[in-house]
């Protein structure tokens, strides 16, 4: 039987990236955050002092990164072994990933980096476009999204919260900007898988957000 997979997808600030990690950690799965592979990239190759737009370059550097994620207490996040949580939450990264991720060539790069962390007993992946192309045949699928409002306001608070200076107005507008270009990119553009469940987190807690994604996995 194939290793059963959760794909969580949706826009950048819906919630879905700690439902995903709280699912995981109840699930007993492993857990995928195909944005932060991305983002990883997108740091790798500027550290490489490469033009994001040097497709062959970057996919060399893909090649060689090694990801590594922590669902423990503290959300971790290695980049060929060193800590990298914080540099990938600031807006910059967010921005490079949406950039190399419309690059057909880098996202098959990434494509088998993606499917290798499908491992017994689960998964739980969390992005763009887990259930409608990476993980196709995944037996769990959620779409969670949530106003471009709410999810600034959740975007400015995070960052507020680790220090990282931040503006309410310039982050919605990069929200929807990244949103506008996620939608309408030629290579697996953000769309809500077949089948899957829609979830609009705009007003619900984590914790009810959480539920619902558990229960159907349970058939509940």
């Amino acid at each position: 039987m194939p290793v059963p997979v959760l794909t969580i997808d949706g826009p950048s600030g819906a919630g879905k990236g700690t439902v995903s990690r709280l699912a995981a950690k109840r699930l007993g799965w492993h857990y995928l955050d195909s944005g932060a592979i991305y983002r990883a990239l997108g740091l790798a190759a500027v550290q490489a002092g490469l033009d994001l737009h040097d497709s062959a370059g970057v996919c060399g550097v893909a090649a060689e990164m090694q990801l590594h994620f922590d669902c423990g207490d503290v959300f971790t996040v290695r980049l060929n072994g060193l800590d990298v949580t914080t540099q990938l939450a600031g807006e910059t990264a967010g921005k490079n990933a949406s950039l190399i991720a419309a690059d057909p060539a880098v996202r098959q790069a990434l494509f088998q980096k993606q499917m290798d962390f499908r491992r017994p007993p689960g998964l739980v992946a969390d992005g763009r476009d887990m259930g409608s192309v990476v993980f196709p045949d995944a037996a769990y699928k959620v779409f969670l999204t949530a106003s471009s409002e709410q999810r600034a306001l959740r975007r400015y608070k995070q960052l507020k919260e680790k220090g990282i200076d931040a503006n309410l107005i310039q982050i919605r507008s990069e929200i929807e900007q990244r949103d506008q270009r996620d939608r309408e990119r030629a290579v697996a553009p953000l769309v809500a898988p077949e089948g899957a469940l829609y979830l609009d987190s705009s007003d619900l807690s984590i914790e009810q957000a959480l539920e619902s994604v558990l229960n159907l996995v349970r058939g509940d």
